[in-house]
Formats: structure tokens, sequence, C-alpha cells
């Protein structure tokens, strides 16, 4: 298995930007997790990703309770069965929303996989919040074949055209392989729904900040050659 984050060596200031800037209150949609989620009226919310750049951070995907990982989550929750008992892998965790219900809903073991510090550190302090402890993985984890996971949960990846092409095959040699593989979106321009199932459908508030609308209606999807049945919502 790939080796976890040490959630005790985050550093102070990544948890102290964190807390700074968000307040602790739960998604619309999701009304049973707390997340520190972007407070609106904060300018550090309103750079570009290039003035970001210049202090050396990445996009707060942190701070934000996106639509597709919403939708994922709210499934999730209402279909403990999908996860109850399994080492569950949340792909792209962002704030660690959809591994926080797979815990709550009764998974095994839940593992969040990052590339950025602050989601690392985000995760760290929702998960706590939420009195639950989440592993992290500080690495790009697309492309390995880690038995130790039984579902593959992604919630809202399919932003960027370069990820989704990454993304997209190692996904569907994991199911191939037998894996659960969820994926909630809210219809992003680079999935490619092709081959893909749509089991679930929601109308998923999120904010303006970040999106071209303050509602976005969010599906979940598996492959469509996926021998599982999993009930619709």
């Amino acid at each position: 298995m790939i080796s976890p984050l040490d959630q005790g060596t985050l550093e102070l200031p990544e948890s102290g930007l964190i807390l700074d800037h968000t307040s602790l209150e739960a998604p619309r949609l999701v009304p049973e997790v707390q997340l520190h989620l972007a407070a609106q009226d904060l300018p550090f919310f309103r750079m570009g990703e290039d003035e970001l750049a210049e202090r050396g951070l990445g996009v707060p995907y942190w701070a934000f309770a996106w639509a597709g990982g919403q939708a994922l989550a709210r499934y999730v929750l209402d279909n403990p069965a999908i996860v109850r008992g399994r080492r569950v892998l949340d792909f792209g965790s962002g704030s660690g929303l959809v591994g926080i219900a797979a815990a709550t809903a009764g998974a095994f073991d839940v593992v969040a996989s990052e590339i950025d510090p602050l989601c690392a550190a985000a995760i760290r302090l929702n998960a706590e919040a939420n009195d639950h402890y989440i592993d992290v993985l500080l690495e790009d984890v697309i492309g390995s074949t880690d038995p130790a996971f039984e579902v593959v949960l992604v919630g809202d990846v399919c932003y960027d055209k370069e990820i989704a092409d990454r993304l997209i095959p190692w996904l569907e040699a994991l199911d191939g392989a037998g894996r659960t593989v969820l994926i909630g979106d809210p219809g992003r321009f680079h999935l490619p729904t092709l081959g893909l199932e749509r089991i679930a459908h929601y109308h998923a508030p999120t904010t303006a900040l970040m999106e071209d609308s303050d509602l976005r209606n969010a599906g979940v999807w598996r492959f469509a050659r996926a021998e599982d049945v999993l009930p619709a919502a």
C-alpha cells in the first residue's frame, strides 16, 4: 500500500491559514458533515491563479464543497452498503467531504489522495471536526493498482482535460479489476460520459465564488459495464 502522510507532520501555518480564512459549516446537500468552508467576504478567495502562485499557493479547492463532491457524498450517505466495512480511496479529495461521508457511512478504512499540502491540512481539520481519522496520500496516485482499495470515489475532478485524459482510463482499469468506482460530477465538459451511466441526480447548492452559478445539477456516475448492482437515488 502507498504510504500515507504522517498527519502529525502537518505544519501549523497550513492549518492556521485554513482556520483564518474559513468558517465551520455544513454543505447544504450534506448537512451531516461539517467543513471549514470559504468565508465569502475575504479577498483571499477572489485572487486569481497568478496572484495565488506569487504567494506560493494553489487554487484553494479545499475551501469549497463542490457540486460533484456533494452529490457523491449524498449518494454514499444514502446508500451506506456501498462502503460499509470496505477500504475506500477518496481520490482528489479537496476538502475531504467524500471521504468523511464514507467514514460516516461505515467504511472500514478511508484514505484521501491529494497533491496540495493545504488540501492535506484541510482534510485533517475537517475529519477531526467530524470525529473521524482519514489518512492522506500527498502524491499523484493515478496509475496505482493498490489492491488495498475496494472502493474508489472521485468527486468533481474532471475540470481539466489533461487530468481527465489521465484519470478516466485508470478508473476504467480499476473498475475492470473489480473495484467499485463512482464519480460525482456536475456535467463538466471534460467528463467523457460515453461508457458511463448516471445512477443518481441531485441539485447541489454551491458558491458563485468558484462556479458560474450557485446551484448546479450534479450526478453520480459508474462505468456502464460494472457488475455491481447499486441502488438508484
